[in-house]
């Protein structure tokens, strides 16, 4: 599977891609999203043979950023990034692969706020560094031609060292049938025009904005938005019938993480993400968690 942004799965729907809905109905591999900061990727770099640390930066096509030495961390890196590479590249343990994780904090406290949700652990955290792995790469030449290992969901493999905790929460959905609704959005999407992958993109960017106002997105400002954009209306309504359905499963999704804050109330997360047979995306309380994050300078973390 390509390295990329993972979508919700309403939006995936603007352009008539209709797999989303089968993936909403199918069971999959279910893993907790954690807002941690920045993304750390470590493991073997496949050109050499060497451990490296580093941002996602290594995936990049032109100004790649391996560190593999603390002097290649120097020269790619600096301020709090540099400090938090310096502490993985010594604390991290080695890996025969490619993993993407989190960096939550540095240990010796049960309270980290690392960007926008605060999480509360039941014990004080004794490790250096704190990591939540959540993705397996894999290349057939360099990182930057890597890959996501779709079927790799499964971070157990990892096990705390003396100086590195690994957070990696069991997730799990409360069993509830969506059969007919979801038939009911088929049935729908038949009488959609469907938009254009450039339409999509503004049409996003516009929902995204709505969302960062704190706003309801009603039947008043889909019309508003199908007038502005020359676009069928129904294919809002879609959109707005699929993000309904995906809040619903959300609502039912459980996990055995640390406790989550957004400020001073409890949360459920920031979300979760499942792979199946029809794909990966990710379920998201936008309302919640994507308006927090946009505005993130809003919300203090909780003490």
């Amino acid at each position: 599977m390509k390295n990329t942004h993972l979508q919700h799965p309403e939006d995936s729907i603007l352009t008539g891609d209709l797999t989303a809905l089968d993936w909403l109905l199918s069971d999959g591999d279910l893993s907790v999203k954690i807002d941690g900061a920045p993304a750390i990727v470590w493991g073997t770099n496949p050109a050499t043979g060497n451990f490296f640390v580093g941002t996602k930066s290594v995936f990049n096509k032109v100004k790649i950023k391996i560190n593999e030495t603390h002097d290649d961390i120097d020269r790619n890196h600096s301020g709090v990034v540099a400090n938090i590479l310096h502490h993985c590249f010594d604390c991290l343990p080695s890996f025969d692969g490619i993993v993407q994780g989190d960096f939550i904090g540095f240990g010796g406290d049960d309270t980290f706020c690392p960007n926008t949700i605060t999480y509360i652990f039941d014990e004080v955290i004794e490790q250096n560094i704190i990591i939540a792995p959540h993705t397996l790469y894999a290349t057939d030449g360099e990182l930057k031609d890597a890959y996501t290992i779709n079927d790799m969901v499964d971070m157990e493999i990892f096990d705390d060292t003396e100086s590195c905790k690994f957070v990696q929460p069991s997730a799990w959905q409360v069993d509830e049938d969506f059969d007919e609704i979801v038939a009911f959005a088929k049935q729908m999407s038949c009488m959609c025009e469907f938009l254009s992958p450039k339409q999509s993109e503004q049409v996003q960017q516009q929902l995204n904005s709505v969302i960062r106002a704190g706003l309801v997105i009603d039947d008043l400002t889909m019309d508003a938005l199908a007038f502005a954009n020359d676009i069928d209306v129904n294919v809002l309504r879609l959109w707005s019938l699929v993000k309904s359905i995906k809040d619903d499963m959300l609502f039912l999704m459980r996990n055995n993480g640390p406790k989550a804050y957004i400020g001073r109330q409890q949360c459920g997360g920031e979300g979760y993400v499942k792979i199946n047979e029809f794909g990966m995306f990710k379920y998201v309380n936008r309302e919640q968690f994507s308006h927090a994050n946009f505005n993130n300078g809003k919300f203090a973390c909780a003490s």
